[in-house]
């Protein structure tokens, strides 16, 4: 113990010495506060590196936006001469015009005019047709026998009430139905109608936009989907719209009524000025257009069925929200039912057989006499409210495989267009049409396009 006191002793003599020969001098600084006026940034921390300004600073980069669909690159960032391609600018095709949709022109493929108010380029496309035209060089479809078919009955629909012209396209999955009502859309505006095209219903029930209850009405209202949608009509309709005026005295929250005979232009304004009175303005808009027999209406929705099943919101106690509780499905459901129609007019949906998440739902099933896909009987239970939406809908079947003239025009089409490497020649086409059984999304993704990866 005791050499064990007198080592200790030792140690510490020789920390004492050292500390006093060499001190360590340990700082504490502060951050200095701005000054008044001063802006302060906080450096963004990203996965690119920093680039010079014009004022010789150094900036971060800011990340760019991730696109949901690819798009080409501009030509003047391709100057190399090895980007240089002999594809042509445009598709030698003739226009699609409605005097030119006979029985002359089936199998023909006519490409749709470019307008910057075309409503496929406003309220926009299903992702399918979308990526298609993004590798086309220029927008077209092929004239079928049931493309006439649906334009026959929007000619007769022209005068009539819509309710007597509630039409859903049916057929199996990649058939064509969505190019169908497409075809449908640029008819009717070529035709100097009013149209309102919702190209993908399950936006509307995917819980993807806002909703807040709406005490007056007892349902949840979707104010943004509605401001985008008054916005995308009246850029579309804008020509025809001012030709229009109110009928009737229109009453809307935390403001003045609106008086008969105010253009219906400036009743849309009011819904694009507050986004809280979009939906309310929507459904006046649409009542007026209703009572109006100066321009007939086309209301077409693809993924059609979506509007008839459950709905991806949940209210506060956390229970799902049924689709008809919803401001845009049930403004929707209430015009294909025929509950509230149009002067002159039609309804148009088209069905996606192959969305697994909102499936055809066994109302709108029976409604359109289609094949059942599982098992079904009087004891499984069926909505009323679903069944009363689905009630007197009309069928029409789109061919499930295209004839072999129409393939033969969609073949030549991706051929001309230099979209599809592969040398032409009637073995492949055969070939390709026989793989796909005719029909027509697998014989352009699982036929042509798919000599790309090769």
């Amino acid at each position: 113990m005791l050499t064990l006191s007198v080592r200790c002793q030792r140690v510490s003599c020789q920390l004492l010495a050292s500390s006093s020969t060499s001190t360590l001098a340990q700082t504490r600084s502060y951050a200095t506060q701005p000054k008044k006026g001063q802006i302060v940034k906080q450096a963004s921390q990203g996965f690119k590196g920093k680039k010079n300004t014009p004022s010789g600073q150094m900036e971060h980069a800011k990340k760019d936006k991730k696109m949901m669909a690819f798009q080409p690159l501009p030509v003047s960032q391709l100057p190399h001469p090895l980007f240089e391609s002999d594809r042509p600018d445009t598709l030698a095709l003739q226009s699609f015009h409605p005097e030119m949709l006979t029985r002359v022109a089936e199998s023909q493929a006519l490409k749709f005019p470019h307008n910057e108010n075309d409503p496929f380029r406003i309220f926009g496309l299903p992702r399918n047709i979308l990526v298609e035209f993004r590798l086309l060089s220029k927008p077209c479809s092929v004239i079928r026998s049931v493309t006439i078919d649906a334009i026959n009955k929007l000619d007769a629909a022209s005068d009539k009430n819509s309710k007597e012209s509630r039409v859903v396209l049916t057929g199996p999955q990649g058939c064509g139905k969505s190019y169908l009502l497409l075809q449908a859309l640029q008819y009717c505006n070529a035709r100097d109608w009013l149209v309102l095209y919702i190209p993908r219903a399950t936006n509307l029930v995917n819980s993807t936009t806002a909703h807040t209850y709406d005490m007056r009405t007892r349902t949840y209202s979707q104010p943004i989907f509605a401001y985008q949608t008054l916005q995308r009509f009246l850029k579309v309709n804008a020509l025809r719209l001012e030709q229009l005026r109110t009928q009737t005295e229109i009453e809307i929250e935390r403001r003045p009524p609106v008086p008969p005979g105010t253009p219906l232009v400036d009743l849309i304004n009011i819904g694009l000025k507050d986004q809280g009175h979009a939906p309310t303005v929507l459904g006046a808009v649409l009542e007026e257009i209703g009572k109006q027999t100066i321009f007939p209406m086309l209301l077409a929705v693809d993924d059609f069925q979506a509007l008839y099943c459950k709905s991806h919101y949940r209210d506060q106690h956390f229970s799902a929200i049924k689709s008809y509780h919803l401001s845009m499905p049930r403004l929707l459901l209430e015009y294909a039912s025929g509950q509230k129609s149009f002067a002159r007019g039609a309804v148009f949906g088209a069905l996606s057989m192959g969305n697994t998440t909102f499936p055809l739902p066994l109302e709108l099933r029976e409604a359109l006499s289609l094949e059942h896909d599982r098992p079904y009987g009087p004891y499984v239970k069926r909505q009323p409210e679903l069944v009363e939406y689905a009630h007197g809908l009309e069928r029409l079947a789109v061919p499930g495989s295209l004839s072999v003239p129409e393939a033969a025009s969609v073949f030549e089409v991706w051929m001309k267009d230099r979209a599809v490497p592969s040398k032409p020649n009637d073995e492949l086409f055969l070939t390709k049409y026989s793989e796909a059984s005719g029909n027509a999304r697998a014989f352009v993704w699982k036929g042509l396009l798919s000599s790309m990866s090769a």
